[in-house]
């Protein structure tokens, strides 16, 4: 398999430092290879092109993401308690590491078509764990019974991923970490929850 080997994953690191500092269309495969310490030919043993290196870090950067959540999500018993860890886990992952915080929130916005709806297919995962918390949070009682589940997912991915832009594109000049607490409590209110 491919992805377990080594080089692959120097590629994919080269490529987000590269695409981060570059942008996506002045990051020539060439420079991926030299950051990576690789020859350029060596690019397309592990990838077909540019795009494919996009979309590889993207699938290995959030598959880190979701499993992360999930692990930290485990054994928490609340749906309200799970979305405040899904958030703050977000958060400091991507405020751990900026050039993927600008790669996944700035370069993969200004992609094509085709692009986009790769990102998507690759986004489901996320979507699952996000929805998964909305309907334990629906039959525990703690969200309104009549969400829409599919809207209530939008908002919450919307406003987390709204967060991590505005952050980056504010030159991460204040704590995301920080944003975690008051985005949740946006997000609980509106999917009905009521504190009494």
């Amino acid at each position: 398999m491919k992805k377990n080997k080594p080089k692959y994953r120097q590629i994919i690191e080269a490529a987000v430092i590269v695409i981060a500092e570059n942008g996506y269309h002045q990051a020539q495969v060439s420079k991926i290879a030299k950051q990576a310490g690789v020859a350029d030919g060596t690019i397309y043993l592990y990838f077909k092109n540019k795009e494919d290196i996009l979309i590889s870090l993207f699938q290995e950067k959030l598959g880190i993401l979701v499993e992360n959540i999930e692990q930290n999500i485990a054994g928490k018993v609340s749906a309200t308690e799970k979305l405040l860890v899904m958030v703050e886990t977000h958060f400091k992952l991507l405020s751990q590491d900026r050039h993927i915080a600008i790669v996944t929130q700035l370069e993969l916005r200004q992609s094509n078509k085709d692009l986009r709806l790769k990102i998507n297919e690759v986004l489901k995962d996320y979507l699952v764990v996000i929805e998964k918390i909305v309907i334990d949070g629906m039959e525990s009682g703690e969200f309104s019974n009549t969400l829409d589940v599919r809207l209530a997912r939008q908002m919450i991915f919307g406003t987390v991923d709204e967060t991590v832009t505005t952050w980056v594109m504010n030159d991460h000049k204040y704590s995301l970490i920080a944003q975690a607490k008051p985005v949740h409590g946006l997000l609980v209110h509106g999917c009905g929850y009521h504190v009494t």
